[in-house]
C-alpha cells in the first residue's frame, strides 16, 4: 500500500499560525488540540490526486459488493451477525440501521472542545484512504468542523472495541441529517440546521456508516487533549513548587543543575531547571537553615518529571493511532483487496491514558502535600496557621485556607481513586464476538477527569503559595529579590485574588483560576 509519509512529531510548543491540512499526512496531538480549542482553522485537501485516492476506495467497494456479494458489514450483518447475509436490494439500507440501533448513549454529552477533537481525529483517520468512503463524506465531516456544527454525543456506551461505535454513531447520524447538534451555542435538530445552511444530508453508502463508527476517534481525540493539558500542567506545577519553596523558606540547593547531572532523566531535569531558574540560582538563595526539605518540595522534579518524561512516548503512541486507518475491514484500493482485522481495538490509547492519569494524579498528590505543609504552623516555618492574613485579636476569628486545604485533599483523593487501570476491566460483549475489549474510551474519560481534579488542586495550591509569599513580604521579603517569572505569576494571581485577611468565600476565585489553568492563562513570564 502506498500512502503519504507519516512522521508524527512530538509537538511540544504552541501551535503554529498555519491552517491544519487534512490530506492524509501526519498530524500532531497539538494540532488536534488547537483545532478543538478554536486556535487554528483547518482545511480539507482539494488536490485532485488526494480526491482520486479517496474515491477510488469507495468505487472499488461499490463494484466489489455488486459483483461478489459478500463483504463484511456491507452485505452482511455486523459483529456476531456477520453470518447473516443481507439481500442485495436491502444492502443500501444497512448503514442507516447501523447508526440507528447504536443510538443508545447515555451520560453527559461531550463538551464543544472535546467534540471538535473527536471530529478532527475521525477525519484524520478517514483521510488515510483505507476506509472505503467517498470524498463527499469527508467534505461533509469537515463542514461540521469548519462551521462548528457539533453533534450531540453522549459520553457513555463505548467499550473501546469495536471502536467507539455508540458515540460515533451520533456523528454518522448527523452526517445524514439526523439527531441533534450544538450550533451557535444552542442544541437544535440537525435537519433544521442543515436546512438553514443549505447542507444536503448524506445518504451513507455501503461501508460508510461502519467506516465512521468503527474506529478509535473518541478516545484518540480526548487523548490528544489530555496530552496537551498534562504538558502545560507539568510546567505550571514547577512554577507552583517554586512559589512554595519561597513561601516556606525552603532550600533552593535541592534543584541545582550539578545535582541532576547524575540522574539524567530529561523531563525531570527540565523541571528541576525551571524551579532553579525561578529561585534565582544565587548563592544567597541556596542558603537555608535546613539541610533538607520534606519530600513534597525536595522531590518535586522527580514526581513531576515522571509525567514530563512519559509525555514523549505517550505522545508517540497517541499520534500513531491518530494517523492510522483504524476501522474494519480495511479497504486497499491499490491492490483491490478487503482486509479483515481488528484495527478498531484501542489498546494503545487505553494504555497511554491509564499511564498518564497515574502520572497526573501523582502531581495532584504532590501539590496537595505542599499545600498541607504550607498551612500547618508545625511545618511552614513561621507562617500563620492556615495562612490567614488577619492580625491581632481577629486572627483567632479567621481561618484562611483551612477549608481550601480540606477541599484539595478531597479532590486529590478522588483523582487517586480514578487511577485504577481501565484496561483490566475488559468485558465480553455482543454475543462473545467482542470478547476482549480495550476500554480505551473509559480510560481517556478518566484521564480528563483526573486532570480536572488535579487542576483544581493546582489552583488551590497556587493561591495559597501566593498568599504565603505576600505574608513573607510583610515580614521583609523584598519583591526585587524575586525573579521575573515569579513576579509575573504573583502579579497574575494578585489581579484575581487580593490578600486574604478576613475570611471570604473562595469558590468563585477558585473557579476563575481553574478556568485560566484550563486555558493556559498563567504564562511562564
Amino acid at each position: 500500500m502506498t500512502r503519504p509519509q507519516n512522521n508524527p512529531s512530538a509537538f511540544n510548543g504552541p501551535a503554529t499560525g498555519q491552517d491544519v491540512l487534512f490530506d492524509g499526512s501526519a498530524l500532531s496531538a497539538a494540532q488536534i488540540t488547537a483545532i478543538a480549542r478554536g486556535e487554528l482553522p483547518s482545511t480539507l485537501s482539494e488536490q485532485p490526486d488526494f480526491i482520486r485516492r479517496i474515491d477510488r476506495g469507495a468505487e472499488f467497494l461499490d463494484r466489489l459488493w455488486q459483483e461478489e456479494g459478500v463483504i463484511y458489514g456491507v452485505t452482511t450483518g455486523y459483529g456476531d451477525s456477520c453470518s447473516v447475509n443481507i439481500p442485495p436490494h436491502l444492502v443500501e439500507e444497512l448503514p442507516r440501521h447501523l447508526y440507528t440501533f447504536h443510538g443508545c448513549g447515555l451520560g453527559e454529552i461531550f463538551s464543544p472542545v472535546q467534540t471538535r477533537a473527536i471530529l478532527a481525529a475521525r477525519l484524520a483517520s478517514l483521510t488515510q484512504g483505507f476506509s472505503g468512503v467517498r470524498y463527499l463524506l469527508l467534505q461533509q465531516l469537515h463542514r461540521l468542523l469548519s462551521d462548528d456544527i457539533l453533534p450531540v454525543i453522549p459520553q457513555e456506551g463505548s467499550v473501546g472495541a469495536s471502536g467507539d461505535l455508540t458515540p460515533l454513531s451520533y456523528i454518522a447520524a448527523v452526517l445524514a441529517g439526523e439527531r441533534e447538534v450544538i450550533y451557535q451555542g444552542e442544541r437544535q435538530p440537525t435537519a433544521g440546521v442543515f436546512s438553514q445552511l443549505g447542507i444536503e444530508p448524506l445518504v451513507l453508502r455501503p461501508k460508510e456508516a461502519l467506516a465512521v463508527m468503527n474506529g478509535t476517534a473518541v478516545m484518540t481525540g480526548m487523548a490528544c487533549l489530555a496530552l496537551e493539558r498534562a504538558r502545560y500542567l507539568c510546567t505550571l506545577s514547577a512554577r507552583i513548587t517554586s512559589l512554595n519553596v519561597l513561601a516556606i523558606q525552603g532550600n533552593a540547593g535541592h534543584f541545582e543543575p550539578r545535582l541532576f547531572e547524575v540522574k539524567p532523566h530529561p523531563g525531570q531535569n527540565r523541571i528541576a531547571g525551571l524551579i532553579y531558574e525561578d529561585l534565582g540560582g544565587s548563592e544567597q538563595q541556596r542558603q537555608s537553615s535546613r539541610l533538607q526539605d520534606r519530600y513534597s518540595l525536595r522531590c518535586a522534579p522527580h514526581v513531576i518529571g515522571v509525567a514530563e518524561d512519559a509525555l514523549s512516548w505517550l505522545t508517540q503512541m497517541v499520534e500513531t493511532e491518530l494517523n492510522s486507518a483504524n476501522d474494519n475491514p480495511i479497504i486497499d484500493p491499490e491492490q483491490e483487496r478487503v482486509l479483515h482485522g481488528g484495527h478498531f481495538y484501542g489498546g494503545h490509547i487505553c494504555f497511554a491514558m491509564d499511564a498518564l492519569k497515574n502520572a497526573v494524579a501523582n502531581i495532584a498528590d504532590l501539590l496537595d502535600r505542599q499545600l498541607a505543609q504550607l498551612v500547618d504552623p508545625k511545618f511552614n516555618h513561621g507562617l500563620p496557621a492556615n495562612l490567614t492574613g488577619a492580625r491581632g485579636e481577629r486572627e483567632a476569628l479567621n481561618h484562611g485556607f483551612k477549608a481550601v486545604q480540606i477541599g484539595a485533599s478531597a479532590w486529590t483523593a478522588e483523582a487517586l481513586k480514578l487511577t485504577m487501570p481501565a484496561s483490566v476491566f475488559s468485558r465480553s460483549t455482543e454475543c462473545h464476538n467482542q470478547d476482549k475489549v480495550s476500554m480505551g474510551t473509559i480510560a481517556a474519560r478518566d484521564c480528563l477527569r483526573v486532570q480536572t481534579l488535579t487542576e483544581q488542586v493546582a489552583a488551590a495550591t497556587l493561591m495559597a503559595a501566593c498568599q504565603g509569599i505576600r505574608l513573607r513580604q510583610h515580614e521583609g521579603l523584598e519583591t526585587a529579590a524575586l525573579t521575573a517569572g515569579v513576579r509575573h505569576t504573583l502579579a497574575q494571581v494578585d489581579a484575581l485574588f487580593p490578600l486574604l485577611e478576613e475570611d471570604r468565600p473562595l469558590e468563585s476565585t477558585l473557579r476563575e483560576v481553574c478556568g485560566l489553568i484550563l486555558q493556559r492563562g498563567f504564562e511562564p513570564g
